[in-house]
């Protein structure tokens, strides 16, 4: 039985108990008044016709008539004379005194009708009368009845009172508990997802047949907690999408309250910063932050509550980036202060991007100034007067021919270099043999490297056959080739080696040169970067056959490395694929 039950069945139980018993209280009282008032009324009478009868035959009033009117009216009978003495009576003795006697006929003589006469002892009642014989003698009439067999009576009916009304009890209690059942397991119901509710388990529901009383109420709690569930599982996607815009966004994102704690970094913050979040969460701005620039920017929101957009540079690891942060305060529906959000946005590529561009025009205006100067300068020569001198002039005009050709080159490679880069580059791919290209490059270049006594061999076993662009994969190997006899001094060795599998080919460049130290290495294939730069423009070289050739084989889906120690030798290796996938 639930506690709704208890409570039910116990309060309607003592309600009616309490009714029940004052009922039976009320009705006992009323019978009991209503029959001794009955009862007072027959002996009242018996006793005016006993004294009716003594009045007309007071000859006929024996002992004998006396008792027999005792047995049949079940009372017991005394007569007195004028004088106090008893003068007739029945079996039983009198239980009065002497003087409540006296008293009692004084009150018969004020009145001609039988009086009652009040006892100490509520089990025993008299009713007396005075009465005068056709003689003229007085007497006075003495009625003891005793009410014991009333209280018997009144007894049994208690007894049948009380059995009746328990009989009633026990109905009423099994129909209020049959009853209350039914009404208190909806409830009950309705309560178990109550609290099901409190819980967050907005997927309970009531199943249960209601009853009129409760059925709106059941209804209600299903729509509420269909309600709840639907706000709920809005608010959840709404934290999903939040939570994943947030931890998966290109910029880090920091969250600080009011008091100045970080409440929240996103995942780019912490591979950016390398900082784990246990360490920063929860921590005073001050703390959780190691650089004074981004503690001076939430110091400023703090303080002028404005937003705040500043860029900085931050050392991080080995490497220094630029940071544009955005700050701003948040600010609640009623201009409660919230927090601060940090927004860094990592520019550093952006800052690369613009110093490339600006090399790259400085580069640019600097390879094209030499030759520019030189054939303004010979040119202005030539005006002068050195024409007439047919050697002189043969010579300057080589010089100026060379220059041309060096100008010609380097405007071809910036063209190419563009034409690569552009989206809508496309190669006419074949199948072909990278060591039929290889080949010819070194027909191509091996009077080159005969001019330096430099061995130039391959080694080349199989045809190495990939799917590519001849003409672009040629143009690769030749500034590779051409780059390795450059760097390689007189009497050095360049060899050519190929290994192949399944799916690719590798091809080796390597040489005996001067090499390439180790922070160099990254930068090579940077356009018109130089190891030595004076030894490379002396060479003839524009500075972008290695942006060309890294360009031209990630356009094939291949790669590019270098390993080179610094006095020994450089090698380049190029991965291409035998079957690319468009």
């Amino acid at each position: 039985m639930s506690k709704l039950n208890q409570k039910l069945l116990y309060g309607l139980s003592s309600i009616i108990i309490v009714i029940l018993m004052i009922l039976g209280v009320i009705l006992g009282q009323t019978f009991k008044s209503f029959y001794l008032t009955s009862y007072d009324q027959r002996i009242e009478k018996e006793t005016n016709l006993i004294a009716s009868f003594i009045e007309s035959t007071p000859n006929e009033i024996t002992v004998k008539t006396i008792n027999s009117i005792s047995e049949d009216l079940n009372i017991e009978v005394f007569i007195y004379d004028d004088q106090s003495h008893l003068v007739a009576k029945s079996n039983n003795e009198l239980k009065l005194s002497n003087s409540t006697l006296t008293s009692f006929f004084k009150n018969l003589d004020k009145n001609n009708e039988a009086i009652k006469l009040k006892h100490e002892d509520d089990s025993e009642k008299f009713y007396g009368k005075k009465v005068v014989n056709k003689d003229g003698d007085t007497r006075y009439l003495l009625i003891d009845y005793s009410i014991k067999s009333i209280n018997e009576v009144y007894r049994s009916i208690w007894i049948l009172l009380i059995s009746l009304l328990g009989f009633v009890l026990m109905t009423i209690i099994v129909l209020v508990i049959r009853y209350s059942h039914q009404f208190s397991k909806p409830i009950d119901d309705i309560t178990q997802v109550a609290i099901e509710l409190s819980k967050g388990n907005y997927k309970a529901r009531t199943f249960t047949e209601s009853n009129e009383t409760t059925t709106m109420l059941s209804q209600s709690m299903n729509v509420l907690a269909k309600n709840l569930q639907e706000m709920t599982t809005q608010q959840e996607m709404q934290q999903d999408r939040l939570n994943t815009l947030i931890h998966n966004i290109g910029s880090s994102v920091v969250l600080i309250n009011s008091r100045g704690h970080v409440n929240l970094i996103n995942k780019t913050y912490k591979e950016i910063f390398k900082v784990d979040s246990r360490s920063i969460i929860g921590e005073l701005y001050y703390d959780a932050f190691k650089h004074k620039e981004i503690v001076e920017i939430v110091e400023e929101i703090f303080l002028k509550e404005v937003k705040v957009r500043k860029q900085i540079i931050l050392p991080l690891s080995i490497e220094r980036k630029h940071f544009e942060v955005y700050g701003a305060p948040i600010i609640g529906i009623n201009h409660e202060w919230k927090g601060i959000v940090l927004v860094f946005h990592d520019i550093s590529e952006l800052k690369k991007l613009e110093q490339v561009r600006k090399d790259f025009f400085a580069n640019v205006s600097h390879e094209l100034k030499t030759p520019i100067t030189s054939i303004k300068g010979f040119t202005e020569t030539l005006l002068d007067g050195a024409m007439e001198n047919e050697e002189l002039c043969k010579n300057f005009l080589s010089i100026i021919l060379t220059e041309s050709d060096r100008m010609q080159s380097l405007i071809q490679d910036l063209l190419d270099l563009s034409k690569i880069e552009q989206q809508n580059f496309k190669l006419d791919r074949n199948d072909v043999s990278v060591k039929l290209i290889i080949e010819e490059v070194q027909q191509m270049l091996i009077q080159k490297a005969a001019e330096k006594d430099i061995d130039f061999a391959l080694y080349l076993k199989t045809p190495l056959v990939v799917n590519a662009d001849a003409l672009r994969l040629k143009q690769v190997f030749i500034n590779l080739i051409d780059n390795a006899i450059h760097y390689t001094p007189n009497g050095g060795k360049v060899f050519i080696t190929a290994s192949e599998t399944n799916e690719q080919i590798v091809v080796r460049v390597n040489d005996t040169g001067v090499g390439i130290g180790k922070e160099e290495i990254s930068r090579i294939f940077e356009r018109f970067y130089r190891v030595d730069k004076a030894r490379s423009r002396n060479s003839g070289g524009t500075g972008l056959g290695l942006a060309i050739v890294k360009h031209l084989v990630e356009a094939h889906k291949g790669k590019i490395e270098v390993e080179s120690k610094l006095g020994h030798g450089t090698s380049f290796i190029v991965t291409l694929n035998k079957h690319i996938n468009l």
